[in-house]
């Protein structure tokens, strides 16, 4: 990881441990004097490395406002949103109809960056990159393919000499964006699991273990052997955990990559809703990661502070042009231009 200033070690602990906190100060030009202001978000462990690294970036032009982010999960980001207790929600499954109908005013969905969701594994004695196919990872994870020389996983890894072990399903047991990324995938790919299990942050898994949180996932996969379990690309990454090229829409097996979820991305930039909810699973393109998202920060468009109100769209501003520079070093993907234009101006909105 590159070194942060300021919060560094603090920020650094977090994320290994998974008590995730972010505590940083801004000094917004449009705020007055030498005010401080208060901000607090929570919600999504996907996009907890680029959330610390942003506040820490942020800091070091607007020393007075304070940024505190916990990394919860989606789901909880966005039940304490609803219930008024954070200034923004974080998530990488946008908003159903239903919750934004909860909310005490409209709620506004911005995509800050794209990662992948990758099929981590822990085999002993294997140390080579598997493939996937939709089929063998639907079949993992309804317990239908349960031994990792099965010839759903064996055929298209010809050469490998893989174990007859159990497979060791590992999944989240909190409410998780990553997780309605995965079912999302699995539900365009398979008609069984789309029909026993569905998409969402919460789902009834049909096996496996549950850690919470990306870090509890990655920590079981490292600990469980014959495990495979699926968490950002980013925690695969620092946490050195093997993972896999998943074969895409168009046939071709692909690794995540930001070229590869760049390349996912395309196919829904010229097609983006006006309110930015959108799944680019399973997109089409010889070349793109299909297990690729968005992530958002959740932001009531009525905000009674007008002091947080600037500061926070500063925030979003500047997370939308310079701050976008900071996603690549942390193995995101940055938003396609004019998908970063078209939410610029929906700042505007925020009143």
């Amino acid at each position: 990881m590159t070194k942060l200033a300021g919060q560094s070690w603090l920020v650094l602990c977090t994320l290994l441990i998974g008590v995730s906190l972010v505590s940083c100060s801004h000094n917004v030009g449009t705020t007055t004097g030498s005010q401080t202001v208060l901000i607090n978000g929570a919600g999504s462990t996907f996009g907890y490395p680029i959330y610390s690294r942003w506040a820490d970036d942020f800091h070091r032009m607007h020393p007075n406002v304070e940024v505190n982010y916990q990394s919860v999960g989606s789901g909880a980001g966005i039940r304490q949103l609803l219930a008024g207790t954070v200034d923004f929600g974080a998530s990488d499954a946008p908003m159903t109809d239903a919750q934004l109908a909860q909310a005490k005013s409209p709620i506004l969905h911005f995509p800050t960056v794209l990662g992948a969701v990758v099929p981590t594994y822990n085999i002993p004695g294997v140390t080579a990159e598997l493939k996937f196919t939709p089929e063998a990872l639907a079949g993992i994870f309804l317990g239908k393919v349960t031994r990792w020389n099965d010839p759903a996983i064996a055929r298209v890894n010809t050469g490998l000499k893989l174990p007859s072990g159990n497979i060791v399903v590992i999944h989240r047991s909190d409410g998780s964006g990553t997780s309605f990324i995965w079912t999302d995938y699995l539900s365009k790919v398979s008609a069984e699991w789309k029909a026993k299990v569905g998409a969402g942050t919460s789902v009834n898994w049909p096996v496996g273990l549950g850690g919470k949180g990306s870090e509890g996932v990655s920590g079981l996969i490292q600990q469980t052997p014959d495990s495979i379990g699926y968490v950002e690309l980013t925690y695969a990454i620092q946490n050195h955990i093997l993972y896999g090229s998943v074969q895409n829409s168009s046939g071709a097996f692909v690794k995540a990559s930001l070229d590869s979820v760049t390349a996912a991305a395309a196919s829904a930039a010229d097609s983006m809703p006006k309110d930015f909810r959108v799944s680019i699973t399973n997109a089409t393109g010889k070349d793109a990661y299909p297990v690729a998202s968005f992530t958002w920060l959740l932001v009531p468009a009525q905000i009674s502070d007008p002091t947080k109100r600037d500061a926070i769209k500063s925030f979003l501003h500047w997370m939308l042009t310079k701050g976008q520079n900071d996603a690549e070093p942390l193995a995101y993907a940055k938003l396609p231009a004019d998908v970063s234009t078209k939410e610029d101006a929906t700042i505007s909105e925020i009143r």
